[in-house]
């Protein structure tokens, strides 16, 4: 019974296999009589595919070969272009300008006020500013003192530049029997300006000029954010004579030392007023032919000011 049911798929099987083995066999003596070889029909259709293979070679080098023709001229666009588009315009070649003014007035503990003013300007780029600073500081009942610095500002490290240029310092002294007298001495000036770690802002410079007067001063300062606009800035600045031959010369050493906390509240920007508390020592004048020697003075000093920038 099992054998009566298999046969008619043994024979259709056989069939199939037959026929599937004529068409191969007709195949290749189809390949073999276009082919001017007298290769087997296995090696012919290896051949075949090597053929296949190398012409798909030479469409890819010729292809990048066409590419690398019509590159040049692309490349050559794409330098116009850039030539074209001045990118240092994206990447801190503007020239910028911007100035500070700020002036506050403070009361030490015996009442005695000062106003002090600084004025400060730079213009240029980041890597190219020039610099201009103005101090002023008018206690009352007596004259201004101010100095003036022209500095050149180049960038040497992300946030640091070297900076060189002149300082002029006049002040005007009260001598006995209200006669007065004044003095202006011009200073070379080197040093550094930028962020030290921490994000302290910092200004160190060494002087040198006439009268065989050397020094060196530091100003250090750093924003606390407690809102957006209710800042803490904590700051220091001092002076360093290492020497003085001039006819009002203040002592070698710390000469002075100003430190305090600046609380200031910015309406914008541009107009920012703000509180200030600090202790202030300075270390007093020598005695010359010209002056007595004078003690140190320190204490604290209370005030409040206004800083505008644009």
């Amino acid at each position: 019974m099992h054998t009566t049911k298999l046969f008619p798929y043994t024979v259709l099987a056989s069939s199939l296999l037959m026929m599937s083995s004529w068409a191969m066999a007709h195949e290749g003596h189809d390949m073999m009589s276009a082919s001017p070889t007298t290769t087997t029909p296995n090696s012919e259709m290896v051949d075949h595919s090597q053929m296949n293979h190398t012409q798909m070679d030479h469409s890819k080098i010729d292809h990048s070969q066409h590419q690398q023709h019509q590159n040049p001229a692309v490349s050559t666009e794409n330098r116009t272009a850039h030539q074209g588009h001045d990118h240092r315009k994206e990447h801190g070649a503007q020239i910028y300008a911007i100035s500070t003014i700020d002036t506050k007035w403070l009361v030490n503990e015996d009442g005695e006020g000062a106003l002090k003013s600084e004025i400060e300007t730079r213009i240029g780029t980041d890597e190219n500013k020039l610099f201009i600073k103005i101090h002023t500081d008018k206690a009352e009942s007596h004259d201004a003192h101010f100095d003036a610095k022209v500095l050149y500002s180049r960038m040497i490290a992300d946030f640091w530049d070297v900076q060189a240029g002149v300082r002029y310092r006049s002040q005007k002294v009260e001598l006995d029997h209200h006669v007065k007298d004044s003095e202006e001495q011009l200073d070379a000036v080197i040093g550094l300006h930028g962020m030290a770690p921490y994000f302290f802002e910092t200004d160190a410079y060494f002087y040198a000029g006439e009268e065989n007067y050397s020094g060196l001063s530091l100003e250090t300062e750093r924003d606390l954010l407690l809102t957006q606009k209710l800042i803490f800035k904590p700051y220091l600045d001092l002076d360093v004579v290492f020497s003085d031959d001039s006819k009002y010369a203040k002592k070698s050493g710390l000469s002075s030392l100003t430190t305090g906390i600046e609380t200031r509240y910015e309406i914008s920007k541009k107009v920012m007023p703000y509180l200030d508390i600090a202790y202030e020592y300075s270390k007093g004048n020598d005695e010359t032919p010209w002056q007595v020697e004078s003690d140190s003075e320190q204490g604290w000093l209370y005030g409040a000011g206004v800083r505008f920038k644009f």
